[in-house]
């Protein structure tokens, strides 16, 4: 079973093999030229457009998983949200979403705040096409703690934490994250989806 996600994220990539427990190939390896427009309006919708668009170019010998995760702030209107990845504008990097949601905290006087993180997982393959999703709440703050994991982890505290992601250990965070909930309930379909490609 030849696994391949629809993401060019270094970081990504080994979260989803060390929490899936299969190898995964990267999309850059595969198609580096592929270009896709995340145009839906939800984060499945988002998931599914980059499955489809991959599975397009890698064909049916491949099973294409995808994600579309983000954080929403409730107090901002629900933002970032779909675009988390692009909150500081088109080519900015986590460092830079990161501290344009502070200096939006900090515009309306905001030192802590409930948000919570959304992760679809979308997977396509020649026996159809499955969305999942896995949510963790807790709140932002207006601060940098830590320099863990990646995107906004270094100013969320989860539910049940009085540290941030980014000071969170690694085992703690692969337990609790809105991706690890989703990716479980992904498992049994890619044991079903083993059996029908071998």
């Amino acid at each position: 079973m030849e696994l391949v996600l629809a993401s060019g994220n270094r970081g990504k990539i080994e979260e989803f093999r060390e929490l899936l427990g299969y190898e995964i190939r990267s999309m850059s390896e595969l198609c580096p030229d592929i270009e896709i427009e995340e145009s839906a309006d939800t984060f499945a919708g988002n998931a599914l457009i980059k499955a489809r668009a991959v599975y397009e170019r890698v064909g049916e010998g491949y099973i294409v998983i995808s994600d579309d995760s983000g954080i929403s702030v409730p107090l901002l209107g629900g933002e970032p949200g779909i675009f988390s990845a692009r909150y500081a504008g088109e080519g900015a990097d986590d460092r830079e979403n990161l501290l344009h949601l502070i200096s939006k905290l900090r515009e309306r006087a905001i030192e802590r705040t409930p948000a919570y993180y959304t992760a679809a997982i979308a997977i396509k393959s020649s026996a159809g096409e499955y969305v999942v999703h896995g949510w963790m709440h807790g709140d932002v703050i207006a601060q940098i703690r830590g320099d863990g994991g990646f995107g906004y982890d270094p100013c969320f505290i989860p539910e049940g934490y009085e540290k941030s992601l980014g000071e969170l250990e690694k085992s703690v965070k692969s337990e609790i994250s809105h991706r690890a909930r989703a990716l479980e309930l992904a498992k049994p379909i890619l044991k079903m989806l083993e059996r029908v490609h071998t």
